[in-house]
């Protein structure tokens, strides 16, 4: 379910990829994921055949991908990862640890990860938030220390190579 396939990279990449993989497989009510750098860059996306069908939409004139697709996340999650960090540092507040969106049809949330990069779920609205929130805090706290400089260059080069 990732966005690129594992021939050629690391073992640290591959084992990021199976991670985002359980993340979506496991947890009831996820709908897409994404890995997104400190610099809005994707790094690890859960449905790469609609990012690709984005990625064609765009380059035929076209709007934008279907909505809810994890490029569409990865901008969302950019955005909202910005605006928290800015209030944060306004009010004084310390790192962003986690951020949740609730609506009426659905719910995002936006987690860091130690190296300045965001988690980003998009789930169901009758999703168990706390669930989603075990989860990607387990997400977290096991990519945090993979996601290296080398790796997370690695990761970007392999979503460039899909589009």
């Amino acid at each position: 379910m990732t966005a690129t396939g594992t021939f050629g990279l690391s073992t640290e990449a591959r084992n990021l990829q199976w991670l985002l993989g359980n993340l979506v497989e496991e947890v009831p009510g996820v709908r897409s994921v994404a890995v997104v750098s400190s610099d809005g860059l994707m790094l690890l996306s859960s449905d790469p055949a609609t990012q690709q069908a984005t990625t064609a939409a765009a380059e035929a004139g076209r709007p934008d991908g279907p909505r809810g697709s994890s490029a569409d996340l990865a901008t969302i999650v950019s955005g909202i990862g910005s605006l928290t960090i800015g209030a944060a540092r306004l009010m004084d507040g310390g790192g962003v640890k986690q951020t949740m969106v609730a609506m009426e049809k659905g719910s995002v949330f936006v987690m860091s990860i130690s190296d300045g990069s965001l988690l980003g779920v998009h789930a169901t609205p009758d999703c168990d938030m706390s669930v989603v929130a075990y989860h990607m805090a387990l997400f977290v706290g096991r990519a945090g220390h993979v996601l290296t400089p080398e790796v997370r260059s690695e990761l970007r080069k392999s979503m460039e190579s899909t589009q």
